[in-house]
């Protein structure tokens, strides 16, 4: 296990008033690479800031390779920030674009025409020394501003939704790239997305955001598989979120059928929201399914097909290879280990808040 590279301490931001983030605490170890996921406004961005130096908490700490640097200027940090508007300078060249930072540091020569090399091979863009940003497609300046932070070797790389702008095709091949980067370099990536797509591809763990406050800390497997409460089922991919009741350890009451599960220690007869994904929806002759429906829409997706059925009063979300027409009268079904069972949250504001490691 990786040792502990950054400590973040009951840190504590508001702007006018509003509280952005609330007693946060989260540490991440070196050479991780750790996604803060989120949707608008849950302050994975301000905490990003926080940690590269443009914004100071209200209160706690930043603990870097175990001393504070709470109050550290950006440029005495060890971290370099990627941001998704690249942040060229149009009137350079993309060598002194690269070598910009090693200037302002002083750097010979001989070392600065050195890294501008090695950076423009790691970023698959040799030969481009002379061209000028204006003549880069969208994912090339992207690279030039990843090459531009690495030549500085900092210890972590901090990336701003870096491929936000991007289309998708070269948001896909970008993610690869960021991903064989962090493998070639050993740094420690710090990732800020609404894309939830993205997170699961790159990360080694990822960080759910909500209102100011963690939600759930995982493995991206664990995330998506195992969400902890109903937004973060909601907001990672889709899902198929049911107020049920589970009758005892085992078994649970979906929509007036009862199904076997492998979750316990919810008690008996005891509310909870079960959670299952459109893929492990089973599809069968209605004779053969546990609940009964009709399939009322149907669209092709490309490697599956996206259905929805009205079963038993629910409108279930289905992704299947197998294709079932509009109006086809289909069963029901689900492996046990595929129903996730979650708590109901005591009130709006548990809800909200989820948990805050």
């Amino acid at each position: 296990m990786n040792k502990i590279l950054i400590d973040l301490k009951n840190i504590n931001k508001s702007f006018d008033g509003q509280m952005v983030l609330d007693d946060l605490n989260l540490y991440i170890r070196e050479n991780e690479f750790l996604t803060l996921l989120g949707p608008s406004g849950c302050g994975k961005t301000t905490t990003l800031r926080i940690l590269g130096g443009f914004e100071m908490p209200d209160t706690g700490k930043v603990i870097f390779d175990g001393a504070d640097i709470t109050k550290l200027p950006p440029n005495k940090r060890q971290l370099n920030t990627v941001f998704q508007k690249y942040a060229l300078f149009t009137h350079m060249t993309i060598a002194e674009n690269i070598a910009f930072g090693l200037r302002i540091k002083n750097k010979s020569k001989s070392y600065i025409d050195d890294k501008i090399k090695y950076a423009l091979k790691l970023v698959n863009l040799e030969g481009y020394e002379k061209r000028m940003p204006d003549s880069l497609s969208g994912g090339q300046q992207q690279r030039i501003a990843i090459a531009r932070a690495i030549v500085n070797e900092p210890k972590v790389l901090l990336l701003d939704e870096p491929l936000g702008a991007l289309d998708l095709k070269l948001r896909q091949d970008m993610q690869y790239e960021l991903i064989r980067l962090k493998n070639e370099l050993g740094i420690t990536f710090i990732y800020v997305t609404h894309d939830q797509e993205e997170a699961l591809t790159m990360s080694d763990t990822i960080v759910v955001m909500n209102q100011g406050y963690i939600q759930q800390i995982g493995t991206p497997e664990k995330i998506y598989n195992e969400p902890e409460n109903a937004f973060i089922a909601d907001f990672i991919g889709d899902s198929n979120i049911i107020s049920s009741t589970m009758i005892e350890d085992k078994l649970v009451d979906i929509l007036g059928t009862r199904f076997p599960c492998v979750d316990t220690g919810f008690g008996c007869n005891k509310p909870v929201d079960v959670v299952i994904r459109p893929e492990d929806v089973i599809l069968s002759d209605p004779d053969r399914g546990r609940i009964n429906g009709v399939v009322t829409h149907l669209i092709f997706k490309g490697v599956h097909y996206e259905m929805e059925v009205m079963a038993a009063g629910y409108e279930w979300l289905v992704h299947s290879t197998s294709m079932f027409p509009v109006g086809t009268k289909v069963g029901i079904n689900v492996d046990p280990f595929n129903i996730q069972i979650m708590n109901k949250p005591a009130s709006e504001d548990e809800e909200a808040v989820g948990i805050n490691e």
